[in-house]
């Protein structure tokens, strides 16, 4: 395994795990690495220094607390194409009016219901401030009406 400290174009900083540095360029160049802050498939690797696994455990259990999950030894693409199909079935496409339904939802004025639709970064961030829950997917279907 080969561990990156990658960035955004926003500079959110994150670490990746990958099988071998054309694994990471492959999954790069398909759009399958994302920004976990902010959702941008526009990544760079930073310069870092170099990981090795010793195989002992971390003396701070702090540290094991603010792990994330991983997944390996999977076909990631089958994995993203079904996760995209479940939240395509179980949530109602609202289009433009995400940020204004999300803020219906989250101050009950609109029943609890799964959502999906656009919003463009400032409007992300405003929703977050906000203490709205959401989560960027990358690779979703761009509506007919928005294609180029």
């Amino acid at each position: 395994m080969i561990v990156y400290d990658l960035s955004c174009e926003k500079a959110h900083r994150f670490e990746g795990w990958f099988s071998s540095a054309e694994d990471f360029d492959t999954q790069v160049q398909a759009d399958q690495v994302s920004c976990p802050v902010c959702g941008s498939v526009s990544i760079s690797r930073q310069l870092s220094a170099p990981y090795v696994n010793t195989g002992s455990p971390e003396p701070d259990s702090a540290a094991k607390s603010t792990s994330e999950t991983a997944v390996a030894g999977v076909d990631i693409a089958s994995l993203h194409r079904k996760f995209v199909e479940y939240v395509l079935k179980s949530s109602e496409d609202v289009g433009k009016k995400f940020p204004e339904e999300a803020r219906k939802i989250h101050y009950e004025e609109e029943p609890r219901r799964s959502i999906r639709g656009q919003a463009s970064s400032d409007e992300i961030e405003a929703l977050r401030d906000e203490g709205i829950d959401i989560f960027q997917v990358p690779g979703l279907p761009v509506p007919p009406d928005q294609v180029h």
